[in-house]
């Protein structure tokens, strides 16, 4: 289907009672991402689809796939999964940074059964207990020449008994023979290219998947204990892309910049999918994406030569490519796309200066599929995150769990519903496939997102913080995003981040964490000093701020609030037991979603004193008796 069932006028935000006024259902989308990528392979068959980078320092020499090409990749990987085995509700396990094959190897796996994409930053047992969840016995995994420790995992997983198949895959562009793979007992191992080579081409063997089949199991950030596997349908993944597809960001001519790693949803529906429904062109970043250094020296250059119109990228990013002289024509770059983490007005103000390109934000989150909410470069809302996309609800209901909605204009908890909205957790696997569950997450169809909002009457949604993050006080609440405000509108602050310390009296107070821009003189003290003068009530003043190198961030890129509170939580005990000799050690760590302190201590310490102390706290703790 094609015309204005499937492309509305869809440039402003006047337009979206327009867009719902004709139901989704009467658009004509794609029954599955595979019926997606066929649409496109018969529309466009020799137009180029995807432009490879092997890595950042050969940007000019990229490895390209027309779509009917790509199709064909996707046929032959995807009867090889059906050949090893896997059906329609087995996961196809993928564990690899960015490259040509793990594209093809990613849409295969959703045609062949369910993706289900792993970070190879995750421990062992994560990544174990991640494969028991979802039932992959089949695992695609970078070889020894693209990831050497990834492959080292990977041949760990497969003696544990974890796997039955490793198919192994290869640079973009690598030539000659591989390095020939070690035998192990028990499992069937090979590289993609010849595995693959002689399936058919022209066709799916298997089942075709349906709209509610399963496409997809991806981990969330995984901050305590193994990360939750949110499920994707294929009517998830297709509808949230078409969403973002039906927007003046996507048209026939607008390349798109992808960097972002593959086990995130925003690479695979924003870069991937998305792109897919008009034909555009797509370039990928080699295996480091934006983790590549040399990437920016190369980067204005780049969107020269390939005409780059798009990108999505965190505000780090932008933030380094803020720094990089202008030295090329980059007027193509019209929409720079920005999500996963606040947006600091200094990055944002930055970035136009430097390049006159403005900065639309989204917001999203994978049990939402991805994309949620999106800004528009021609009505900026400063301060929001954007205007929500059409056919997804939208509300603000009150923190104390009744799920009563809130006035317009005031801050509860951010609720979503609608076609986007995932149908729970993948918790077990038995005989009928996945097991899902909401876990709390889900009631009467609304998603309870976690997140501190409030809506504008036009549905632009304002993000002011996690509900979990919030900093109590003596009773009162505070919003971590004051302090951050504040540490942000100093000119050296590049990001801040707020959580709450333990406090004897109390209950907890606001510390900050900070990064600094490059040549930054600025103390700690007079960070602390200049937030205390800008918050607007004294309580929300930090206790202390702490400057560090990076913020830290959790295997899909979100803020680790968590890995910060164990921090403040060891230094309060620090300060709070230094008097007291003979205490040997103290540390913190996350357990079971919570911070747990063990202080160590000497025969020799009266052991009543020092649980005196820690009894003082509203935390969870041991005492450990150590010679």
């Amino acid at each position: 289907m094609t015309g204005p069932l499937l492309w509305p006028d869809y440039a402003t935000p006047a337009d979206l009672a327009a867009v719902e006024a004709v139901p989704l259902a009467a658009r004509g989308l794609p029954e599955s991402t595979y019926a997606l990528l066929a649409r496109a392979a018969t529309r466009w068959p020799d137009r180029t689809a995807i432009s490879v980078l092997r890595d950042a320092a050969h940007w000019r020499e990229p490895l390209g796939r027309t779509f009917a090409e790509l199709l064909a990749d996707v046929h032959r990987c995807a009867n090889l999964f059906h050949e090893l085995g896997v059906r329609r509700d087995d996961a196809v396990a993928l564990m690899a940074p960015n490259c040509a094959e793990l594209i093809t190897a990613t849409l295969a796996a959703q045609l062949a059964g369910i993706a289900a994409p792993l970070g190879g930053g995750l421990s062992r047992e994560h990544l174990a207990e991640l494969l028991r969840r979802s039932g992959a016995r089949v695992l695609v995994t970078a070889g020894p020449d693209l990831a050497p420790e990834t492959w080292h995992t990977a041949r760990s997983l497969a003696r544990d008994g974890l796997l039955d198949a490793i198919v192994v895959l290869r640079p973009t562009g690598a030539a000659g023979a591989p390095e020939p793979l070690p035998a192990i007992d028990g499992v069937r191992a090979g590289y993609l290219g010849e595995l693959a080579a002689a399936m058919d081409s022209s066709a799916f063997h298997g089942d075709l998947p349906r709209s509610a089949d399963l496409a997809a199991m991806f981990h969330t950030g995984g901050t305590t204990g193994a990360p939750k596997l949110a499920a994707h349908t294929h009517a998830n993944e297709v509808t949230d892309a078409w969403m973002l597809a039906a927007s003046a960001l996507f048209d026939r001519e607008t390349v798109v910049f992808a960097a972002l790693p593959l086990f995130h949803v925003n690479a695979l529906v924003v870069t991937l999918l998305a792109p897919l429904f008009k034909g555009q062109a797509v370039v990928w970043a080699g295996p480091l994406g934006y983790r590549d250094p040399a990437l920016y020296g190369a980067f204005w250059k780049l969107v020269e030569h390939y005409r780059i119109g798009a990108m999505s990228a965190v505000p780090t990013v932008y933030a380094t490519l803020a720094r990089c002289p202008v030295d090329a024509d980059i007027s193509s770059l019209r929409y720079p796309m920005v999500g996963a983490s606040p947006l600091p007005a200094a990055v944002r103000d930055g970035f136009q200066a430097h390049t006159g390109a403005a900065l639309i934000e989204g917001y999203g989150l994978t049990e939402a599929t991805c994309a949620s909410a999106r800004g528009f470069a021609d009505a900026p809302r400063p301060g929001s995150v954007g205007q929500r996309l059409p056919y997804q609800r939208v509300r603000v209901v009150a923190v104390d769990g009744t799920w009563e909605d809130v006035p317009v204009g005031e801050t509860g908890v951010l609720a979503i519903s609608g076609p986007t909205v995932f149908p729970g957790y993948v918790v077990d696997r038995n005989d009928d496939g996945p097991v899902l569950d909401g876990l709390g997450k889900l009631v009467d169809g609304w998603l309870d997102t976690g997140d501190l909002a409030r809506i504008d009457d036009d549905g632009f949604i304002y993000l002011t913080g996690r509900a979990k993050d919030l900093i109590i006080r003596g009773g009162h609440n505070i919003d971590p995003a004051v302090v951050e405000d504040a540490l942000l509108s100093h000119p050296q602050v590049m990001a801040a981040s707020a959580v709450g310390r333990p406090d004897a009296h109390a209950g907890e107070v606001p510390v900050g964490y900070v990064t600094l821009l490059p040549g930054a003189t600025v103390t700690e003290t007079e960070l602390r000093d200049w937030a205390s003068d800008r918050v607007p009530d004294r309580t929300a003043a930090p206790r202390t701020v702490t400057v560090l190198d990076e913020l830290p961030v959790t295997a899909v890129g979100k803020l680790y609030k968590l890995a910060l509170r164990t921090d403040a939580v060891r230094e309060e005990l620090r300060a709070a037991l230094d008097q007291i000799a003979g205490v040997q050690d103290i540390q913190a760590s996350i357990e079971s979603s919570s911070v747990v302190a063990t202080v160590k201590i000497h025969p020799s310490v009266q052991e009543a004193a020092v649980r005196a102390i820690l009894g003082r706290y509203a935390i969870e703790w041991r005492l450990v008796v150590v010679s």
